[in-house]
C-alpha cells in the first residue's frame, strides 16, 4: 500500500499525476496510520511535532526529514520513548552532508567539538525566521557574511529550511547545545555548501560537499532527497555497508 497526505489538496493530486510507476491512495491520516508500515515526513517541522507521534503510538515506523524539530527536547524524548514502547524504528537520513557515519563512530568515545559551517547563496536563505527577524536585505549581499553564529539548538529554529543537518549532527555527535553552527550567505556561490570539523579521542576529520540545489526547492540541497532515497534503500536491503 502505498499512500500521500498533504495538509493542500492540490499538491497531493500534483504529485499523484507526476507518479508514472505507482498510483496512490489519498488518504486522511488517520486512514493512511492504519494501511501503511513506514510513514515519511517530508513537510516541515510542525508536521513532526503533529504527525510523527501518531505515527509512533499506531505503530509506524517513520522516517523523519525536517529534523531541526528534534531541537526541542521535550518532543524528543517523547519520539524516542514511543519508538520504544511501540517498538518502532525512527530513521534520520544523513541529509545534505557527509560524515555522518565518522560521526557515529567517533561518539563510542569521547568528541570534543563538532562545527557545522553552511555557505548558500544569499535568496537560497529567503524566508529564514532570523533573517526576517533582522530584517536582512539578502538581495543587497554583496560579499561572504556571516548570517549566524551558535549552538545547533539555535540554528534548526533560526533556520528551519535550510539547516536540518545541523540537527541530524547534534542526534549523531554532541547534542545540541555543544553542536556549533555558522550560516554564511555567499553571492559567489551557485552551489550550497556544508563543511564538518570533528575532533576527539579518534583524532579529527574534515568534510566538505558542494550540493547543487534542488531543482525544485532552492532552500534545500538535492542531495538531501537523494539521502532519503538511499536512506530508504538501505531499509530494504539485506546487506548493510557503513556505520
Amino acid at each position: 500500500m502505498y499512500a500521500l497526505c498533504d495538509s493542500s489538496e492540490r499538491k497531493v493530486q500534483e504529485l499523484t499525476a507526476s507518479l508514472k510507476r505507482y498510483t496512490p491512495a489519498l488518504m486522511t491520516i488517520e486512514e493512511l496510520l492504519k494501511n501503511v508500515d513506514l510513514v515519511v515526513e517530508c513537510a516541515s517541522q510542525n508536521a513532526v511535532k503533529s504527525i510523527v507521534p501518531q505515527a509512533l503510538e499506531a505503530g509506524c515506523d517513520v522516517m523523519v526529514l525536517s529534523v531541526g524539530a528534534l531541537a526541542d527536547g521535550e518532543l524528543r524524548e517523547r519520539l524516542f520513548r514511543l519508538a520504544k514502547q511501540n517498538n518502532c524504528k525512527l530513521y534520520f537520513p544523513s541529509g545534505a552532508v557527509v560524515g555522518i557515519d565518522g560521526i557515529n563512530s567517533a561518539s563510542v568515545v569521547e568528541i570534543s567539538s563538532v562545527t557545522l559551517t553552511t555557505r548558500k547563496p544569499p535568496l537560497g536563505l529567503a524566508g529564514a525566521p532570523h533573517v526576517k527577524a533582522l530584517g536582512i536585505e539578502l538581495e543587497k549581499i554583496e560579499k561572504e557574511t556571516v548570517l549566524f553564529e551558535g549552538p545547533a539548538s539555535e540554528a534548526v529554529k533560526a533556520f528551519p529550511a535550510n539547516v536540518n543537518v545541523a540537527a541530524t549532527i547534534s542526534l549523531a555527535g554532541i547534542g545540541f547545545e555543544r553542536t556549533k553552527v555558522r550560516v554564511i550567505a555567499d553571492p559567489a556561490l551557485s552551489r550550497n555548501v556544508h563543511e564538518i570539523a570533528v575532533e576527539g579521542e579518534f583524532g579529527k576529520f574534515f568534510t566538505k560537499v558542494e550540493n547543487l540545489p534542488s531543482p525544485e526547492n532552492p532552500k534545500t540541497s538535492y542531495l538531501a532527497a537523494l539521502s532519503a532515497i538511499s536512506t530508504l534503500k538501505k531499509i530494504l536491503s539485506p546487506v548493510q555497508v557503513g556505520t
